[in-house]
Parts: structure tokens; C-alpha cells; sequence
């Protein structure tokens, strides 16, 4: 089976001097969900973020066939949908339906066509009934889930996610749970919650200074370094 995404010896250094990545390999199958594990400084997010060109460091990184560099840029944007850890980065216009339809017509989607998306993705993420409503005025769990609705309107075939669970209480991390298993897409997801890792994702590979060190089930992860969730689990482990 073809990978979705292949990466190979992938570094990076920030312009202070932070040697970020050092030769990264890695790969996310159709239909995966893998957890990305390891402390913080270990080189996650800035991993996720050549996934889709934010960052361009050395080495190779391929996502549905189509290497990430300049001229691939646009169609790279359309295959990966990149949710942030603070919704509010992503939350900008008036409205939650604004937002929502920005990427389609980002895209170039028509105003209609933006517009149905829009309301096709805020159904499935569970907020039709805010889509008039200032995304200021939403509760931290409902800016989750209508960043999330922004990015599956763009029809991404693979979502990134980098903490997730950031500010969502256990109610609102079950919903979001329940919520991202019932999606299609491959998934990546950086998180700290292995309890919300093992409910999701068949693998997780964990980082540490900048390499990935190690590969298995988030449980398998979890005895071979220690690794303890921040917070309680909210529900059981798949």
C-alpha cells in the first residue's frame, strides 16, 4: 500500500540556531491514525508543520504523491488539513460560517458553493445552530469543533491535529473523541493525553530531541518511557 505521507531525513534548524529535526523518518498509510508522543522541545509541531509547507527544512517529504516545495504548495494545502492547538488562530471572521466557508473559497470555490460546505461541516462537527454566531462568543469546546469544521470543509484527505485537548474539559474531550474516530481521514495527532492517544490511534511514534526514537502502541510507548497523561482519562482506552 502506498503511503499518504512519506518523510525521509528531514531536518531543520530554526534561524537561532535550534537544530529542531535532526533526520526524521516517517510515514502515515491510508485509513491511520498515529499519535505523535514525547516531551516538549522534542520537535512535534514542527514537524507537523512541513506537512503542508509552513516550514521547509532538509530531506525528503512527499504527501499523495506530490513532494512539498513552492510549486506544489496549493494542492499540498488542499490534502492536509492542519487544525492548531488555540482555535482562536483560526477563528477570525464575524461569524462562525465566515470562518468555516474561508478555506472553499480560499480554494476557489464559489460564495454558494463555500457556503454549502460550510454548513455541511459545521452539521457533521455538531454546530449548525451557531453559524450566525460570533466565534468569540462559542465555549472553548465549540471553538474546537468549529476550527475542526473549517478544516473539513476544505475536504482534506488527511487531518493533523497538534493538542487537541488543549482547554477542553472531560465532557468536551469525549465529544471530540467520538467526534474524530467517526471521521474517514488519516490522521495525525500530537498530544501529550496517551489516554486520548490509545483511544484514537493504532500507532504512535514518540520524539525526542528532534528524532523520532521509537514506534508501537501508545501503550507499548507509554511502559518503554514512562510516559504518563496530563490529565485523567476522560473515557476508557480503545
Amino acid at each position: 500500500m502506498r503511503p499518504l505521507i512519506q518523510v525521509s531525513n528531514l531536518r531543520f534548524r530554526y534561524p537561532d540556531g535550534t537544530q529542531a529535526l535532526q533526520g526524521v523518518d516517517f510515514e502515515l498509510y491510508p485509513g491511520e491514525t498515529v499519535a505523535l508522543l514525547g516531551p516538549n522541545g522534542s520537535g512535534k509541531t514542527t514537524f507537523v508543520l512541513h506537512l503542508n509547507g509552513l516550514l521547509a527544512g532538509e530531506g525528503s517529504v512527499i504527501v499523495c504523491g506530490l513532494a512539498v516545495k513552492k510549486d506544489n504548495l496549493a494542492e499540498v494545502r488542499r490534502k492536509v488539513g492542519l487544525l492548531f492547538q488555540d482555535p482562536d488562530e483560526q477563528l477570525f471572521m464575524p461569524t462562525v460560517l465566515e470562518d468555516v466557508a474561508f478555506g472553499p473559497l480560499a480554494q476557489g470555490s464559489s460564495a454558494p458553493e463555500a457556503a454549502a460546505r460550510a454548513h455541511a461541516a459545521l452539521a457533521k462537527v455538531g454546530l449548525s445552530e451557531a453559524a450566525h454566531k460570533a466565534p468569540y462568543h462559542l465555549s472553548a469546546g465549540e471553538k474546537r469543533r468549529a476550527a475542526l469544521a473549517g478544516v473539513l470543509a476544505c475536504e482534506p484527505e488527511i487531518l493533523v491535529l497538534d493538542e487537541p485537548t488543549t482547554s477542553l474539559d472531560p465532557p468536551g474531550q469525549n465529544e471530540l473523541l467520538a467526534l474524530l474516530a467517526g471521521l474517514p481521514q488519516a490522521k495525525i495527532i500530537v498530544t501529550h493525553d496517551t489516554h486520548f492517544a490509545a483511544a484514537l490511534a493504532g500507532r504512535a511514534v514518540f520524539f525526542q530531541k528532534g528524532r523520532i526514537v521509537a514506534s508501537g502502541s501508545v501503550e507499548e510507548i507509554r511502559r518503554r518511557f514512562g510516559w504518563a497523561p496530563l490529565t485523567p482519562p476522560a473515557f476508557p482506552p480503545a
